[in-house]
């Protein structure tokens, strides 16, 4: 196998697609492993890819990341902090954090979108060629992920979506 332009691509676009990872997981340790697992499967097909291959390794993490959360046991989260019922659970939490909270409780795939189109900034047919599927889909999934979270009270209550 060659590695004729690999290394390269690592070097010059590792940085953003981490960037992509953690918008997608919301863990860094999570989003190291997902770009890593990413860069192994595009280096199996780096021989195959034509033209840009970040399209590829995007696409390669949305697949990836979606296939982790499907298998993620979710019986019992750890915190930090135990709730306390006389405090008010999002005092002292900024608009971003609320926001981020937000896009966790999307289904993976419309959170995917979200990231996709208004955090990389791709467009509706970049986005359905990442995620394999129509512009169709990706409008409605779009659509789906803004009008929960037009309807999130905690998002709505605070002003972040106004």
């Amino acid at each position: 196998m060659t590695s004729e332009g690999f290394d390269e691509f690592v070097v010059s676009r590792s940085a953003r697609l981490l960037r992509t990872a953690f918008l997608l997981t919301q863990d860094w340790a999570l989003a190291e492993d997902l770009l890593q697992a990413s860069m192994v499967k595009a280096w199996s097909a780096w021989r195959r890819i034509e033209g840009d291959p970040e399209p590829y390794v995007r696409r390669v993490m949305v697949n990836t990341n979606t296939s982790w959360w499907r298998r993620r046991w979710r019986a019992e989260v750890p915190t930090e902090q135990l709730p306390e019922s006389a405090t008010d659970p999002y005092a002292g939490h900024d608009e971003r954090e609320q926001l981020w909270q937000a896009l966790r409780r999307l289904p993976a795939r419309q959170r995917a979108v979200i990231v996709l189109r208004y955090f990389e900034e791709l467009s509706e047919a970049e986005i359905a060629d990442a995620m394999g599927c129509t512009v169709g889909t990706v409008k409605s999934q779009a659509s789906k992920a803004l009008a929960k979270l037009r309807l999130d009270e905690n998002l709505t209550r605070e002003g972040v979506l106004r």
